[in-house]
């Protein structure tokens, strides 16, 4: 019997920790539901107060008893998660939480083995007001980057979400009869511009099919769609670039297309520190390094 109930306990634990760097929090009634903007720009309070505040702001009681499993074993990563995730990086400017939540989703969906965090953080997604519609779109948009595998188990996840919250939607499905390379290279060049149909040109030597692909699929199919903005779309591309790491040259050109777009050096910037909690300094400094030679060659500034 004692074994039983240690069994079931570790696995408590396991359960809880498993979303630990998504789903800190306090037990149930003890978190006040304090305004963000208040805890975030009075300078008043602890980082911990402040990422509590942000925390139960973009999530509600979710996670409530994380904290406390974490006593036993590892309290300070608790304290962590709440202080630095939340504290530091989410109560930031620059990004809106439902922009923050969306580059989360992707940049957890991009490395493909954190389904507990994926689960916590499109429910997030949804607390804080992102569609249900957008939130699959930004899964189907990581498709051309990392691949069906990971967007096949992501959507899995927000399955899994959905039917917890009982949301329900009409999935939309594409429906336009133009040819998809006319309408693709329309939506390249708009995204990246002129740059983006000499890369499809320098392919013509090599693999003028996987050009064709670039174009019809990723731009005619995906990033055609309407149920995503471009500016979404790219703070999405970035994020997921940055948490897969070593693409650096796909992400110079995307991080080009998020200016194109209408986001500002400082956003970019801003999505890139966002990362960090969810993939780790090397590959956001990496990042970084890319988006501050885009910077200089377009002569613009981050701050």
């Amino acid at each position: 019997m004692n074994d039983a109930r240690t069994t079931a306990a570790m696995t408590r634990r396991a359960t809880l920790t498993g979303g630990a760097l998504v789903g800190i929090g306090l037990a149930e009634g003890l978190l006040g539901p304090a305004p963000v903007a208040a805890a975030a720009t009075s300078g008043a309070g602890s980082r911990y107060e402040r990422g509590l505040a942000v925390l139960h702001e973009t999530s509600g009681r979710r996670g409530a008893a994380v904290v406390e499993s974490l006593r036993d074993i590892a309290p300070d990563l608790g304290r962590f998660v709440v202080e630095f995730a939340y504290g530091d990086v989410y109560s930031r400017a620059g990004l809106d939480l439902r922009e923050r939540e969306l580059s989360t989703v992707a940049a957890l969906a991009a490395q493909g083995d954190a389904a507990p965090q994926l689960d916590f953080h499109i429910d997030a997604a949804l607390h804080v007001g992102v569609r249900p519609q957008e939130v699959v779109e930004a899964l189907i948009h990581i498709v051309p980057f990392m691949g069906f595998p990971r967007a096949l188990n992501a959507v899995g996840v927000a399955r899994k979400v959905f039917e917890d919250r009982g949301v329900t939607f009409e999935p939309p499905v594409m429906k336009d009869p133009r040819d998809r390379y006319l309408r693709g290279t329309q939506k390249l060049v708009e995204i990246d511009g002129q740059h983006g149909l000499e890369v499809i040109e320098s392919l013509k030597d090599i693999a003028p099919d996987l050009g064709r692909f670039v174009v019809e699929f990723t731009f005619g199919d995906v990033y055609h769609r309407p149920w995503l903005s471009p500016r979404r779309r790219q703070l999405v591309t970035v994020a997921a670039l940055t948490a897969f790491g070593d693409v650096a040259p796909q992400l110079r050109v995307h991080i080009g297309a998020a200016l194109n777009v209408g986001l500002s050096p400082a956003q970019v910037v801003e999505t890139l520190i966002h990362v960090v909690p969810y993939a780790g300094f090397p590959r956001v400094l990496n990042a970084i390094g890319v988006a501050r030679e885009v910077f200089e060659q377009r002569g613009v500034h981050a701050h």
